[in-house]
């Protein structure tokens, strides 16, 4: 019975891709696009292994290099931001206004002035990642806390907590949760934010890379490009699911 269940959810999990394959190969050899226009699977993969003996390894690996030093300076600040807003409703009021003024402004649209005051090195691209990452991070951290019932902090003042015992056995553990939260959706923005990032004069990463093929109309480096960015982003949301269920798994406990 358990190697059932294991094989089942193991088909579960490859289905969505081999029909996305299904489908791709499909409209391929349709007729109904120009086949030029659209590289069989096969081919991108061939491709991607000619290019990981050639400058692909180093792209993976400046990409991801960027994206966790912004998703980390942006997740830093976004924390404490962030328990402010949803802790303090005056704070929250005060300063929300202007969090959703800038939360709505597209980082690309930023790049003239981050190339002004940054250059074009690697603080301007850290600098565009950090925005993104900062500004989806508080957003979800400010939220979480803003729904946590004063409940637990009035029944820890019955018992005779200090207000230091409070923050440390009860707001910590209940903003665990949403500290992860942040740092997914940070993560996702970041990669969804990476080409627009490595447009300021990036030499290396696979936002570089995407952009120089696209100026050579090299159909299939793109594809390669793109699929590595999903597929890296996909593994460290996994991660990170992994470490949510391990940290909170008092709360399944509890339930």
């Amino acid at each position: 019975m358990p190697s059932s269940s294991a094989a089942r959810r193991v088909v579960l999990i490859l289905l969505p891709w081999l029909l996305m394959l299904a489908i791709w190969y499909a409209l391929r050899y349709s007729g109904l696009v120009n086949p030029a226009l659209v590289p069989a699977p096969h081919e991108v993969a061939q491709r991607f292994v000619s290019l990981m003996g050639d400058r692909l390894p180093m792209d993976i690996f400046m990409s991801t290099q960027r994206v966790f030093i912004g998703v980390a300076l942006g997740t830093l600040v976004a924390v404490p931001v962030g328990f402010c807003l949803g802790w303090y409703r005056g704070v929250r009021v005060f300063i929300d206004p202007v969090i959703n003024f800038f939360r709505a402004l597209p980082p690309i649209a930023l790049i003239p002035l981050v190339i002004v005051y940054f250059g074009i090195g690697e603080i301007a691209k850290t600098v565009i990642l950090f925005y993104a990452s900062f500004f989806a991070g508080v957003i979800v951290m400010y939220e979480g806390i803003a729904q946590i019932s004063p409940i637990y902090v009035r029944v820890a003042r019955t018992l005779g907590a200090s207000d230091l015992e409070i923050f440390g056995r009860v707001i910590v553990p209940l903003t665990v949760p949403h500290i992860l939260t942040a740092v997914r959706v940070a993560l996702g923005v970041a990669w969804a934010t990476l080409v627009a990032s490595e447009l300021i004069a990036a030499q290396q990463g696979l936002g570089a890379l995407i952009q120089n093929a696209s100026a050579f109309f090299q159909l299939d480096i793109i594809y390669v490009g793109i699929i590595c960015i999903g597929f890296i982003a996909l593994s460290m949301d996994l991660l990170l699911r992994a470490a949510t269920r391990r940290m909170v798994a008092w709360q399944d406990r509890l339930a």
